[in-house]
C-alpha cells in the first residue's frame, strides 16, 4: 500500500513567498500522516488571476528556481515523491508547468498541453505528451487541470502504464445544479473508472481577484469512485489515503472485458480518417 495525500492550498496571485511556504506546510503535514506521495495544485508559486503576461513573467521562475528546489528538498527529508505546477520561465518562454521530485531530485517536467480561457494570452502550450514515471512507489502520471477534460489525453498517459494520474489543478467554478456533483470531479471520476487507474486531483482554495474554485481536491479509486473527498470547501485541506497502486495494473472490468484490450483501434482509425 502507498499512503497518497492530496493537498488543498491557500494560494494568492503575486504573493510566492506565502505560497511557497503554504504548500511546505502542507507537504510536511501529509508526510506526518505518512505519506509517500503528494500533490499540489497548479501554478503554486504564482497564483492564477494574472493582470496579464507581463504579471505572470515576473512572478515566473525556472525549473531549478525556489520552489522546485525547495521541493526537492522536502522530497530528500521526508523521502517522498511530490508532484505539483509552477508558473515557469523555460528559453524566455512562459509555460504552465507541473514538475515530479523524488529524494534523487527532479524526475520529470510536464507543460500543459490545453489552455483555459485567458491562460492563451499568457502561456505557450507544452507539446509533449504527459509523462508516466516510474518512481519507487509504482508509475505515476502527470497532467494540469484542463487537460483532464480530453479523454485521448487521459488516455495516452493510461496507455503509457500510469498506476495513478497525479492532476494539479485550479479549477474555477460554476454552478452546479442542487443535488450534483460538479463536473469537474465527475471528469476525474470519468478518467479513473475508463483508465482503471487512480486518479489524485489537487485542487487550491481562497477566492483570487473575483474568482472562486470548486474546492475539488479527491483521491478516485480505479473504479471510479472517490476514496478521500472531493472536498467542496473553503480552506486548505490535506487528505490521505491508502492505496494499492498494483490494482491499476488489472485493466478488467469483467471475466471477458478489459478497457484497455476492448478498445477498437481499427475502427476509430477509420473515423478519424473520415473527419472533415
Amino acid at each position: 500500500m502507498t499512503r497518497v495525500a492530496v493537498a488543498q492550498v491557500a494560494l494568492r496571485v503575486g504573493e510566492p513567498e506565502a505560497n511557497r511556504a503554504a504548500a511546505a506546510a502542507a507537504i510536511t503535514e501529509a508526510a506526518g500522516a505518512g505519506a509517500r506521495l503528494v500533490v499540489l495544485p497548479e501554478l503554486v508559486n504564482s497564483g492564477y488571476v494574472f493582470t496579464g503576461a507581463d504579471e505572470a513573467r515576473s512572478l515566473a521562475e525556472p525549473a531549478d528556481g525556489p520552489t522546485v528546489t525547495g521541493w526537492e528538498r522536502l522530497a530528500r527529508d521526508h523521502d517522498l515523491v511530490i508532484v505539483g505546477g509552477f508558473c515557469e520561465l523555460a528559453g524566455g518562454v512562459l509555460r504552465n508547468s507541473q514538475v515530479m521530485v523524488d529524494a534523487t531530485g527532479t524526475r520529470a517536467v510536464y507543460r500543459k498541453a490545453h489552455l483555459w480561457h485567458d491562460e492563451r494570452d499568457v502561456f505557450t502550450p507544452g507539446d509533449a505528451p504527459p509523462p508516466v514515471v516510474d518512481t519507487a512507489l509504482g508509475r505515476i502520471g502527470m497532467m494540469v487541470c484542463y487537460d483532464l477534460e480530453f479523454p485521448e489525453w487521459v488516455r495516452s498517459a493510461g496507455l503509457a502504464g500510469a498506476d495513478l494520474l497525479a492532476v494539479s489543478t485550479n479549477w474555477p467554478a460554476s454552478p452546479v445544479p442542487a443535488g450534483e456533483r460538479p463536473v469537474l470531479v465527475a471528469y476525474a471520476q470519468i478518467a479513473a473508472a475508463a483508465n482503471r487507474m487512480f486518479v489524485a486531483v489537487a485542487d487550491r482554495c481562497a477566492d483570487e481577484r473575483g474568482v472562486s474554485w470548486v474546492r475539488g481536491t479527491s483521491l478516485i479509486g480505479p473504479d471510479g469512485y472517490p476514496i478521500a473527498g472531493p472536498v467542496l470547501t473553503d480552506g486548505p485541506a490535506v487528505l490521505t489515503a491508502d492505496c494499492d497502486l498494483a490494482r491499476a495494473r488489472d485493466k478488467a472490468t469483467g471475466p471477458r472485458n478489459d478497457v484497455h484490450r476492448d478498445r477498437r483501434t481499427d475502427l476509430y482509425r477509420s473515423l478519424h480518417r473520415s473527419r472533415p
